[in-house]
């Protein structure tokens, strides 16, 4: 058959088509872009349930960095907070994220955009700061309103602000990149120089801001290289920088309510250790977050004698503050009057609690000491005995079993004399040294007894040198440089000459 005959007689007009590549379906492309979708809030469900889980403004911090850093693809950065309020208000709080104290110090060398005068002055005549400004900032190319030196000053003030010169003021939450540090002419020649330095070749910063919130801060990563975040990631860490920014907020009002809470409770207690002739003292006092209700005191009183007293109230936060200096302040009174008679002293305070207080419980453990003679007459109410420790000894005063204050109608129990030998040291402690140790209360007084045991022979000596080897025996991981522990921490020891 003719081949255009057959070709007229199958309706084509035209040569034959050969096959081609296929294309995706549409509901592939769909499938796909939903595909990433998913992915990407699976990961910012991820991350931002991990923020929610940190209970501190630096494991928020750190968390927010190393999160932020995933979504942008950077390796480093650093975040710093500067509230109108709270912790950070007169000096930046500030977190680096694989950037060590050296690094930093660098990165404050870089001088800021328009802060001396001759940067005024230029900035006031070219209207710009020297800088490259985010699209609508004031001081970029058509814009109106504040200089540029005065959209640095409201970005984020301080040492670290150097990074974040270009951010837009307040209101603006874009996020300012740097694709390329090396080659940017309008970056300072010191900015280019400590990228150099450091590493880095681009970075990438955001503003820490909300309408409830407003502007808390700002954080920066750094690319090793020249690059910056594509769209789909500036996307992402906007959305997480948002909730982080909230969650880091509250961070900063619990911060601040606990800075409060443990101010007023220094302020309750005494600021210094009196010198009594005959006896040493020496004390660590840790305090919880949320603040809670442990004492101690150490009071001169009459004809050279000396008052030692460790206690606790019920609750935590500032209403357990409060009444433990309600207490602190009652006993002090009751032990001029009649410090000489521990159990009248106690007994006082037992009525004024159940008076004053019904809802309330506390412990106390009072101690009237005479140096001179290395006499001690003490009674308790619901505390832990006192711990002897010197070169022959160590063990726990055997005092009367006795309630807490204000779990009875009258509270009375006999008080119980001990002799201390010369250079033995009487430790006070409050419970919450016990419990720190998570155990059972029997083998935490063993191993507290234990840890005293092995108090080196120089050391006990030095009642500072003794409480803090007890200390860092009891509670190793948590020290006394950054305690976090749930509960108060009082240590008192008394060395007798």
């Amino acid at each position: 058959m003719d081949p255009s005959a057959a070709a007229a007689s199958s309706g084509s007009s035209g040569p034959a088509l050969l096959p081609g590549p296929s294309l995706p379906a549409p509901n592939a492309l769909v499938q796909d872009r939903l595909a990433g979708w998913i992915s990407d809030l699976t990961t910012l469900q991820e991350l931002t349930e991990r923020l929610t889980r940190t209970t501190t403004l630096d494991a928020a911090l750190h968390e927010a960095l190393r999160a932020g850093a995933t979504l942008v693809g950077a390796r480093r950065g650093l975040v710093t907070l500067h509230p109108a309020t709270g912790p950070g208000r007169d000096h930046p709080v500030t977190v680096g994220f694989g950037l060590d104290h050296a690094d930093l110090g660098h990165i404050e060398t870089i001088p800021q955009a328009g802060a001396g005068p001759e940067a005024s002055g230029a900035s006031a005549a070219s209207g710009d700061s020297g800088i490259s400004r985010a699209p609508g900032a004031p001081g970029a190319p058509g814009s109106s309103g504040a200089s540029g030196a005065e959209a640095v000053q409201e970005a984020v003030p301080g040492p670290y602000g150097r990074l974040f010169d270009d951010l837009p003021p307040t209101g603006s939450r874009t996020g300012t990149a740097h694709p390329d540090v090396a080659s940017d002419e309008g970056l300072d020649p010191r900015h280019r120089e400590v990228a150099a330095r450091l590493g880095y070749g681009a970075s990438y910063a955001v503003p820490l801001e909300t309408d409830n919130a407003g502007r808390i801060g700002a954080a920066v990563w750094l690319y090793d290289e020249a690059a910056e975040p594509t769209e789909r990631q500036r996307h992402l860490v906007g959305l997480y920088r948002d909730h982080a920014t909230e969650h880091l907020a509250r961070q900063l009002e619990l911060a601040e309510a606990r800075e409060a809470v443990a101010t007023l409770r220094e302020e309750l207690l005494p600021s210094r250790l009196p010198r009594t002739p005959g006896v040493r003292l020496a004390v660590r006092h840790r305090t919880g977050p949320l603040g809670g209700g442990d004492w101690y005191d150490a009071l001169p009183l009459p004809e050279g004698a000396l008052g030692l007293a460790v206690g606790g109230v019920s609750g935590s936060g500032p209403s357990a503050v409060a009444a433990m200096g309600r207490l602190r302040a009652s006993l002090r009174a009751y032990a001029v009057m009649e410090g000489e008679d521990p159990v009248a002293v106690l007994s006082d305070l037992e009525l004024l609690l159940r008076l004053t207080e019904p809802a309330r419980a506390a412990t106390a453990l009072f101690a009237y000491c005479e140096p001179a003679d290395r006499k001690v007459l003490l009674a308790g109410a619901g505390h832990c005995p006192p711990l002897i420790i010197g070169d022959h000894r160590v063990e726990f005063v055997e005092t009367s079993l006795s309630a807490p204050l204000g779990m009875l109608a009258c509270w009375e129990a006999p008080s119980v004399e001990i002799e201390p030998a010369p250079g033995e040291t009487l430790l006070f402690y409050s419970d919450g040294l016990l419990h720190r140790t998570g155990r059972p209360m029997d083998r935490a007084f063993a191993r507290l007894r234990t840890a005293a045991a092995g108090v080196p022979k120089a050391a006990r000596r030095d009642p500072e040198a003794l409480v803090e080897h007890v200390l860092r025996t009891m509670l190793p991981q948590e020290g006394h440089s950054a305690w976090d522990g749930s509960e108060d921490v009082v240590l008192l020891a008394a060395r007798f000459e």
